[in-house]
């Protein structure tokens, strides 16, 4: 990338909210601004519902995290993927579990009552709440919005060559992204500890400082397992730099095993506990709690290729649950092959965030057991391409980041956050400046408004591209209109839902597709940045 930076969000409201500050020699207010405002808009959703409010006997998911709290306080470690297993047992990685202790700890001074041993259980306090809601909030704050910061920060000076203004710009754009807000300060989770790590783990690879990568992913893997989508990517390229170092031009063994040590280490300290109190036995109940196969190829209805195609073969009736697990790792490694080629044999840092969209997208299309908030694997890397100077990659972007959201509807509708849905999607697209498309309807049907430059491209520059986004959208809307007005018929009472699974994942695999070819495209094109 070379040349003078030009700006892309050029006439949106985040620009003229944040160019005042371009002439400062310090663009420490702009900072603080776009990230006082980003933790005003999540405390805004937090006020609303969460997961499984009033819902006994089972709650939700936020019951879910206070019950860890509340088990990883009370009992000994050895007992903490054993105990309660039909109610919400811990079924995260060993760094969850020495979160929710931590959290567990630090509440219970403020109320005991909160994490007592089993009569807490389905507690609803607007106190609780109100704390959880602020270990949310802090949780993303000391680890995703500042790994956000340093990916903008780095893009900004080695790459794009952005002013410190617009590389605030820019992180404001990915910070103000709903879907991450509305799952972890609405439905109510700590994603932003698994993303953040994982981006800190990009960070210090663009900064060439392999060893801390290491330590940064093994720690995303030990708080969340999904953080396993990116670790192909994670994996070749780290490969790659040993096999044949940039610097020596040869075979690194020294470095291969500093970063094979340190991953064993890192793996290590947090296992050990849990070996030293509990045995050997902790290891594979860990295991089983984690990857719980035996729950079937998929259970809500997801926008990846099973669920979308089930509607067409029943894969439950057709096949065993063994065949179900091959069929789905040959999708998967299939899926996720043109990304590790492309970042093993192209060891670029230019290919970092796209390989790591294209990989984390193919887990969520065709491997087995995904969610519906796993959409959020696939959209952090996708998001960080906001930091691209190119309206049409930038297009593309949003409208992903809009059909994820919209992908998620069915979750959000059944905890009730459905202002919170409409307003988001509203909100950070108004910031970016895709609904300057309306000052030109307006003009256009002779309104008497000013004339204003349009600002973020709402829709690339393909004739078929468009017709497929706005495509989408038509789709999508008409849908919302059909569920708010019209009853699904008797014999189809999941009509708008498998509605919304088939356009969500006809979208996706269509991103998919063109971020593979951006692949080729770039790793064909010659390299300025240097990989040491």
């Amino acid at each position: 990338m070379s040349g003078k930076f030009l700006s892309l969000f050029k006439s949106s409201p985040l620009n003229d909210f944040l160019i005042p500050f371009r002439k400062a020699q310090n663009q420490w207010v702009a900072r603080y601004i776009i990230i006082v405002f980003a933790l005003i808009v999540r405390c805004a959703v937090g006020i609303g519902p969460y997961s499984g409010e009033k819902s006994p006997p089972m709650f939700g998911d936020f019951e879910a995290q206070r019950h860890w709290m509340e088990i990883t306080t009370h009992l000994p470690i050895s007992r903490w993927y054993y105990y309660d297993l039909q109610y919400w047992g811990l079924d995260y990685p060993p760094l969850t579990a020495f979160h929710s202790w931590l959290l567990g700890k630090f509440g219970s001074i403020i109320d005991s009552s909160w994490f007592a041993l089993d009569t807490s259980r389905g507690m609803e306090t607007s106190d609780l709440k109100s704390y959880l809601r602020i270990t949310s909030l802090v949780s993303e704050l000391a680890f995703y919005i500042p790994a956000v910061q340093m990916f903008t920060r780095w893009m900004g000076r080695y790459y794009s060559k952005a002013a410190t203004i617009d590389q605030t710009i820019i992180a404001a754009a990915i910070l103000y992204q709903p879907a991450l807000i509305i799952i972890d300060h609405g439905h109510f989770q700590y994603n932003s500890v698994m993303l953040g790590l994982t981006l800190l783990a990009v960070v210090h690879l663009l900064y060439d400082n392999y060893c801390l990568a290491a330590i940064f992913f093994v720690l995303s893997i030990s708080f969340k397992q999904m953080a396993l989508y990116y670790a192909p990517i994670f994996f070749f390229y780290l490969l790659s730099i040993c096999i044949w170092s940039p610097s020596s031009r040869s075979f690194d063994l020294q470095r291969l095993i500093a970063i094979g040590c340190t991953v064993i280490l890192t793996l290590g300290i947090q296992i050990a506990p849990f070996v030293l109190f509990g045995g050997l036995d902790q290891l594979r109940q860990i295991l089983l709690r984690m990857f719980p196969f035996d729950r079937g190829l998929f259970e809500d209805k997801v926008a990846n290729f099973w669920c979308a195609t089930n509607v067409v073969i029943k894969y439950k009736q057709v096949f065993t649950t063994d065949q179900l697990k091959k069929l789905s790792l040959v999708l998967t490694l299939l899926g996720i092959s043109p990304s590790c080629a492309a970042i093993f044999f192209r060891t670029r840092k230019e290919l970092l965030a796209w390989c790591l969209a294209s990989c984390s997208m193919a887990f969520y299309l065709f491997s087995f057991q995904v969610h519906e908030k796993s959409i959020l694997l696939p959209w952090m890397p996708i998001t960080l391409l906001l930091n691209e100077v190119d309206p049409d990659v930038i297009s593309m972007v949003c409208w992903f980041s809009n059909i994820a959201l919209f992908s998620m509807w069915p979750l959000l509708k059944r905890d009730e956050l459905i202002i919170q849905y409409f307003v988001l999607g509203v909100l950070s697209n108004w910031l970016m400046g895709n609904l300057s498309w309306i000052r030109l309807a307006l003009r256009v049907i002779k309104l008497p408004v000013s004339y204003r430059e349009l600002a973020t491209p709402v829709l690339p520059h393909s004739i078929i591209w468009r017709l497929v986004i706005v495509g989408s959208y038509v789709a999508a809307f008409s849908i919302h209109l059909a569920e708010a007005f019209t009853a699904p018929p008797q014999s189809l009472p999941h009509i708008w839902v498998i509605g919304n699974v088939v356009v969500s994942f006809g979208s996706f695999v269509l991103f998919w597709l063109w971020c593979n070819y951006k692949i080729y495209i770039i790793s064909t094109t010659n390299s300025k940045l240097k990989t040491n």
